[in-house]
């Protein structure tokens, strides 16, 4: 069985802004939002735990993700102004996290490495994986917590503070940050930015380069020497020629780190001209697969392509490609990568394996 781990999926952001209970189905969740305002603005509702479990998604990394005031795009978003309630706004996702795992014992925060094998160990004997939970289900789902933006970390002193509770991975630039450049603002890693990567390196962390703009992502990797990924980016040419995605300079330097990119299951990052409002089914499948066979052409193997889908990162229902009604459709990337040649033990590595390799590499024991 394949076990799928997707490495980018807004969760806590999206309960504290909109109220969502990702502990109910996405069904539900739509039925709840249906022709309101928080559809409006998030779309419709990928995620929920029936579906992540009728997926096979055994491990998430779940976002802290905090957007500044200027780039605020909808009333009901919750965005900060100052480095203060940037920390707080982050403080308050991981609460969420905690209460998720606390309240529903099918939610485990992953710490450490025998945290992910007692998650991946409830799975043991699910092959396949049931389409829906049936009496008392054991499997668990596991969260890595991940920082999207770091400017929730006041200072780079602060970095030891958050990995205490529970912070495993750091994306340092969402747009610009104090830190560094990011989607749609470039610059160069600052003064803390550094000062930040050592923090970090002296930990373990591992450095998300995804949203870092060109400029600071090759400085940090010159600098960093513990372990790089991209979350979830794709290849800038099958895309929008902008610093939000992965030049192929880019995409040889994280192989050579041995990184791993993470797809972003998202019509607009899978075709180039993509806007909102036009069709759903204008991607599918086949435009996924080739932006994971784009990386792993690239590398020359499949040891650095992953699934990052974003879901629920701003869009939803509406733009994802045809074929993914909700998370649960992750699975059908499977049976499209062997139908293009894949070959089963790299299908594997591509679904959930290199990411695992990932965080048994990086996380404390």
């Amino acid at each position: 069985m394949s076990l799928i781990v997707d490495a980018h999926e807004d969760i806590a952001s999206n309960m504290l802004a909109y109220g969502r209970d990702y502990a109910k189905s996405a069904q539900a969740i739509r039925a709840r939002e249906a022709g309101g305002p928080i559809e409006q603005a998030a779309g419709t509702a990928l995620l929920g735990l029936p579906n992540w479990l009728a997926g096979g998604i055994a491990v998430i990394f779940g976002t802290l993700f905090t957007a500044p005031e200027r780039w605020r795009t909808d009333p009901l978003e919750k965005t900060y102004s100052t480095p203060n309630e940037a920390y707080r706004l982050a403080r308050q996702q991981i609460d969420i996290y905690q209460r998720l795992a606390d309240e529903h014992p099918q939610f485990k925060l992953i710490f450490t490495r025998s945290d992910l094998e007692a998650v991946l160990k409830t799975w043991d004997g699910f092959d396949p994986v049931p389409d829906e939970i049936k009496g008392n289900d054991p499997r668990q789902i596991g969260v890595v917590m991940l920082m999207e933006n770091a400017d929730p970390i006041r200072t780079p002193e602060e970095v030891e503070l958050w990995y205490e509770r529970g912070l495993r991975l750091i994306g340092p630039a969402w747009a610009a940050t104090r830190y560094c450049g990011g989607t749609n603002e470039p610059g160069p890693l600052t003064d803390d930015g550094v000062r930040l990567l050592k923090a970090m390196n002296n930990l373990n962390l591992i450095l998300d380069t995804s949203h870092m703009d060109e400029r600071a992502f090759f400085q940090a990797l010159d600098r960093y020497d513990g372990p790089v990924i991209a979350s979830h980016a794709n290849p800038r040419a099958l895309t929008e020629d902008v610093n939000r995605h992965l030049s192929d300079d880019m995409l040889k330097a994280l192989i050579a780190k041995e990184g791993v990119i993470g797809t972003v299951i998202y019509n607009r990052f899978l075709l180039r001209g993509w806007g909102k409002g036009d069709p759903k089914d204008a991607a599918n499948i086949s435009h996924v697969v080739r932006a994971i066979d784009y990386v792993c052409q690239k590398a020359g193997d499949a040891r650095h392509a992953a699934i990052g889908s974003d879901f629920d990162g701003g869009f939803g229902w509406q733009s994802a490609p045809a074929g993914f009604d909700t998370v649960a459709d992750l699975k059908i990337i499977g049976p499209a990568l062997k139908e293009r040649g894949y070959a089963p033990a790299d299908v594997d590595l591509i679904l959930g394996g290199n990411w695992l390799r990932v965080l048994r590499n990086s996380l404390p024991a």
